[in-house]
């Protein structure tokens, strides 16, 4: 098993924060059972609320549970992937549209800083980090409180393929590529050019798109 920071809380928000880490580097991969004991021996809880979290994590649709079987980490076929991905393009086109105009300096500077991060952490090979920025990222350059329920719909379909995303950042080129990218999004942003900002985050999930469905679509290993 593997750390992740402590992060203050409640015993359930620590389970909560552990499974991300674990989900997103790799030590929990898609398919695979999660041991409640281990986890709550890992981290030092009882196994209530790891329970807890694991139920939470499967509302967002990180984990499945199975019948008798316990939770898994869920496992996307090709098809799912490609389907969150399109319902994503057409949620995040209307959400970057209907937030641009009200972005000011304070918003582009938190767009400018989670770009940065990304960046830093890419260098350093932090996969879990950069994920994480690049989520804070994406999501200053929609916020708007004129469209919550939208944005409550793209954060289920990014929590979905979190562990997917991680695999796209596993690859420094795919890093170098993702850093290229948010350059040109900040160039739209700061021109106040929708379409060129709704092109250069639609090119940016296409790419992201083409390297996991590469990834899913190979055979495995022994087949």
């Amino acid at each position: 098993m593997t750390s992740a920071p402590r992060v203050p809380g409640t015993a359930q928000e620590h389970a909560v924060s552990w499974l991300r880490h674990a989900i997103v580097t790799g030590v929990l991969r898609p398919g695979q059972r999660v041991g409640q004991e281990d986890v709550a021996a890992s981290i030092g809880v009882s196994i209530a609320p790891v329970r807890e979290a694991l139920q939470a994590l499967g509302q967002e649709g990180q984990v499945t549970y199975i019948p008798r079987r316990g939770y898994f980490v869920t496992e996307l076929r090709l098809e799912d992937v490609r389907e969150i991905y399109a319902l994503r393009g057409l949620l995040e086109e209307r959400a970057a549209r209907l937030a641009l105009p009200a972005l000011d300096e304070n918003d582009l500077g938190e767009i400018r800083t989670a770009a940065r991060e990304c960046e830093v952490a890419a260098e350093a090979s932090d996969i879990a980090g950069e994920l994480a920025a690049n989520r804070r990222f994406h999501f200053a350059i929609m916020r708007s409180d004129e469209q919550p329920h939208t944005l409550r719909l793209i954060r289920l379909l990014w929590d979905s393929t979190e562990a997917y995303r991680a695999m796209y950042y596993n690859d420094p080129a795919e890093r170098l590529r993702a850093a290229e990218a948010h350059d040109r999004i900040i160039a739209a942003i700061e021109a106040r050019d929708a379409d060129a900002l709704s092109t250069a985050l639609a090119d940016h999930r296409a790419r992201a798109l083409e390297v996991l469905s590469g990834i899913l679509d190979r055979p495995a290993e022994g087949a």
